[in-house]
């Protein structure tokens, strides 16, 4: 589904990611770890054509992002706050998602109460607008508004982040659950590697921008993970850090 060929994004003189080549496979879900300035919110933005890249090329469905909006037909994304929309509801806010994509009433419900249990009668029917949520309820809106119209591609940017224990629990199963329904195309980052361990097929490991590790994900790829990190600890430790 998508192709990565020669990716880099310069910033001054310093590489911030520089990927030969990535393929992520239709109907994947795919991981994404590595320390903070290890490149992964810069390829997820070179992804959705949020930046341009220094070199190199992204193509969804053979659709290369920079030169055509055709992908943005089936992708939806959630980043950061910024992907919402602060003076509206909730309520209002998946209502609008529902329009742009075309979604009926109906469907829009069904979607909604998927995520019910996760809302925890704190997001809609509530009249109060995103801007005065909590920060984990602002994450909840924006998780749940990426999949309203079924998309087939997702991206989520540390969607466990700001998510109290039981959230990110039932978040796990009802990412999981999606994927056993739909045949959607998920990439996924999070500094937690118990939680994308549980929530994809494959995660590939950045370091300094670069892809240091390709995993399938089995019983022994949460060890090999804590394994590198720990090293890098030892290694910062030996130099004086």
């Amino acid at each position: 589904m998508i192709e990565i060929q020669k990716l880099s994004k310069v910033y001054g003189r310093e590489f911030s990611l520089q990927i030969e080549k990535l393929h992520i496979s239709e109907g994947e879900s795919f991981g994404l770890v590595g320390n903070n300035g290890a490149g992964k919110t810069t390829l997820f933005s070179l992804i959705l054509d949020l930046i341009p890249p220094t070199a190199g090329e992204v193509q969804i469905r053979r659709i290369p992002v920079h030169q055509s909006e055709e992908w943005k037909k089936f992708t939806t994304a959630y980043l950061d706050e910024s992907f919402l929309i602060q003076y509206l509801t909730p309520d209002e806010y998946f209502d609008f998602l529902a329009k742009l994509r075309g979604v009926s009433k109906a469907q829009l419900n069904r979607t909604l109460e998927y995520f019910k249990p996760f809302f925890k009668g704190e997001i809609t029917g509530k009249r109060k607008y995103i801007r005065d949520l909590s920060k984990g309820n602002q994450k909840k809106t924006g998780i749940a508004g990426v999949f309203i119209g079924r998309p087939d591609l997702i991206l989520l940017d540390e969607p466990f982040a700001n998510l109290d224990p039981s959230s990110q629990i039932l978040l796990k199963r009802l990412l999981n659950q999606w994927r056993a329904d739909n045949p959607t195309t998920f990439l996924i980052s999070s500094h937690n590697l118990e939680h994308i361990t549980e929530v994809t097929d494959r995660i590939v490991l950045l370091h300094n921008g670069r892809v240091e590790k390709d995993l399938p994900v089995n019983e022994s790829t949460l060890k090999e993970l804590i394994d590198f990190f720990s090293q890098q600890i030892d290694h910062e430790i030996q130099d004086g850090y």
